[in-house]
């Protein structure tokens, strides 16, 4: 199986490379499902329910989310109808949506997706640790299902490697988000899961993070109050990592990062 997990996607020059370039990809790259974070996808805070269809329709397959997650008040209403749709699994019981789906391809086989979030300098959250188990006591890589992906929003470079390395085996691919940074660590650890300590961002590099530079750089230098940061709008890096699966067990057989468009220096998987 082949699968695509594009990082965090951010504002309208995010939103428009990632729709723009899709179809071509899932065709050119034999993908069977697409995966993408896209917490930040409107206006740089938060996902409409809108967009989200935009995005569901132009060619992903599941979305996850973040601690912007709530930053749209119209999405929390809206998140049981949108199954695809997938907040941190470690918030408390009774909050909206879902921390995990399984995708059934045309095909029959089955992905299964969870996303959660870290607790090192981000909100006190529930124990993510525990919210993937209860998920996984559900399902079998290998098994139930035919892969797997874990999304570890977090902020620590430390806490992502925790995950992967405790989750080594029991998924296809774990891959961190939320600083908005392409990290080059992108291997297949030991037990078979492929993993990358964060996928970076689809959006505009020259930039802070996805925001205009300028408030950025004078909020920084200055210590003052600033306008609130909106999200750079020239061309967008689309950034994320592919992984290819064996069809018995599940486990990664090759992984590549994906860049293409922007700033950053383009890379296309060769599988």
């Amino acid at each position: 199986m082949r699968l695509l997990f594009l990082g965090d996607i951010v504002g309208r020059s995010g939103r428009d490379a990632v729709l723009a370039g899709l179809k071509d990809w899932r065709e050119q790259l034999s993908l069977d499902a697409v995966i993408a974070n896209a917490e930040n996808a409107s206006h740089g805070f938060g996902l409409s329910p809108q967009i989200a269809r935009d995005l569901l329709d132009g060619g992903v397959d599941v979305i996850t989310l973040g601690n912007h997650a709530w930053d749209r008040k119209d999405l929390i209403g809206q998140l049981d109808q949108l199954p695809t749709v997938v907040r941190p699994a470690n918030y408390p019981e009774g909050t909206p949506g879902q921390g995990g789906c399984v995708l059934t391809l045309p095909c029959g086989r089955k992905v299964l997706v969870i996303n959660v979030m870290g607790r090192i300098f981000m909100d006190a959250l529930d124990d993510p640790f525990r919210a993937v188990d209860a998920i996984l006591a559900r399902h079998r890589l290998g098994g139930t299902i035919h892969a797997a992906i874990l999304d570890v929003h977090a902020e620590t470079t430390s806490e992502k490697m925790v995950f992967g390395h405790h989750y080594d085996g029991r998924f296809s691919l774990i891959v961190g988000t939320h600083t908005h940074i392409p990290t080059a660590d992108h291997r297949i650890l030991k037990g078979g899961t492929a993993y990358q300590t964060d996928a970076g961002m689809c959006g505009d590099y020259d930039s802070v993070i996805g925001m205009e530079k300028e408030n950025a750089i004078r909020k920084m230098l200055k210590k003052v109050p600033t306008d609130r940061f909106q999200p750079a709008t020239g061309k967008a890096t689309v950034a994320g990592l592919m992984v290819e699966t064996d069809d018995q067990t599940g486990l990664a057989i090759r992984v590549c990062p994906f860049r293409h468009g922007g700033e950053l220096l383009p890379s296309t998987p060769d599988f």
